[in-house]
């Protein structure tokens, strides 16, 4: 299986880094991981509807250049379905034995996703009803991905 998170900006703390890098290393034995990285927009304080909405259009049209047509995509929205790391890992499992080869975790930036990389997504997720930066969410999603395949195989470390 090839898992590429797609995402808006860069991750510029040391320490997200660090622990990016290091889930990326422990998924290697489970599956391809690739990181996309599409520039994000600066959003000045107080931008208004107009200005947001071109500011999303944009990331989005540089998420959408990125999105393969055979991929399973998976949006991280605060609306999505909310899942068990038990839940995600049967998803995970799922899409593999039905044939998928391909997931792509979208992660937008600080405004979220267009609408247009909202509606080409075949599932949307959500970590919480919260708002979290989108370089610890990457940390996050790598985590949970991990401990999706260490509970399809059986093995300890979800608990």
């Amino acid at each position: 299986m090839k898992i590429t998170l797609l995402t808006v900006g860069k991750v510029k703390e040391k320490f997200y880094v660090q622990a990016i890098d290091e889930f990326s290393k422990r998924l290697s034995r489970y599956c391809r991981l690739e990181i996309v990285e599409v520039a994000d927009e600066k959003t000045p304080d107080g931008a208004s509807d107009t200005m947001t909405a071109q500011i999303l259009k944009k990331e989005g049209e540089r998420l959408m250049k990125n999105i393969r047509d055979d991929a399973y995509v998976i949006a991280l929205a605060i609306n999505g379905q909310m899942l068990s790391s038990e839940q995600f890992a049967q998803k995970i499992d799922q899409l593999g034995i039905g044939g998928t080869s391909h997931i792509q975790f979208i992660i937008g930036g600080s405004l979220g996703l267009s609408p247009q990389v909202l509606s080409r997504a075949d599932a949307k997720l959500s970590f919480s009803k919260m708002t979290f930066p989108h370089q610890l969410m990457r940390v996050i999603l790598l985590e949970q991905i991990y401990r999706g395949y260490r509970i399809i195989c059986g093995e300890p470390y979800h608990k």
